[in-house]
């Protein structure tokens, strides 16, 4: 009777290890969201009126808790034209991020960050608080807290590099 011993490569996450199927599991998260939030930003980037959210911040449900914040700004000349370049650009690097898995938790902050805003003016709670904006911020909050970019990406061959203990910030951003 023999036995073997089966190897199991493992990722280092700071404090947390996690095996074959989690660690995989978070690239194809942080590969999904990152590119679903790319084609988003190019596809605003390209359209024959590339820059539109003036319309989207005016016409924001009236249910929304930020629904004055979005008028007002759809009513300033300057934030507006601000947010027309920001929001589209802002995803397209976000998602870029993400799917090279450089500056991951960065990249997934200010993510989850658009995703409350999206949640917030869409309002769309006609079936429940629980909608795609807000699945939308659990992939980033989850990529981000697990530092996903580790994992088959940049951030993992820069954590390689770099001694993560002793720098603070580069290890927060990786």
């Amino acid at each position: 009777m023999s036995t073997t011993t089966a190897t199991e490569t493992r990722f280092d996450f700071g404090t947390h290890r996690v095996g074959n199927v989690g660690a995989y599991w978070l690239v194809a998260l942080r590969l999904i969201t990152g590119w679903w939030f790319l084609q988003a930003g190019v596809t605003k980037l390209i359209a024959p009126e590339p820059f539109a959210a003036g319309g989207w911040l005016a016409n924001a449900t009236g249910a929304s808790p930020v629904h004055g914040l979005f008028v007002w700004v759809a009513n300033t000349p300057w934030l507006l034209a601000f947010t027309d370049v920001a929001v589209p650009v802002g995803e397209a690097l976000i998602g870029l991020g993400l799917v090279l898995g450089a500056l991951t938790r960065l990249a997934a902050f200010f993510g989850g960050v658009l995703m409350v805003l999206f949640y917030l003016g869409n309002a769309d709670w006609a079936h429940g608080y629980v909608n795609g904006d807000l699945l939308g911020l659990v992939a980033f909050v989850t990529v981000g807290v697990f530092a996903a970019g580790r994992v088959l990406g940049v951030d993992g061959l820069l954590a390689e590099r770099f001694d993560l203990r002793k720098d603070g910030l580069l290890r927060w951003l990786l």
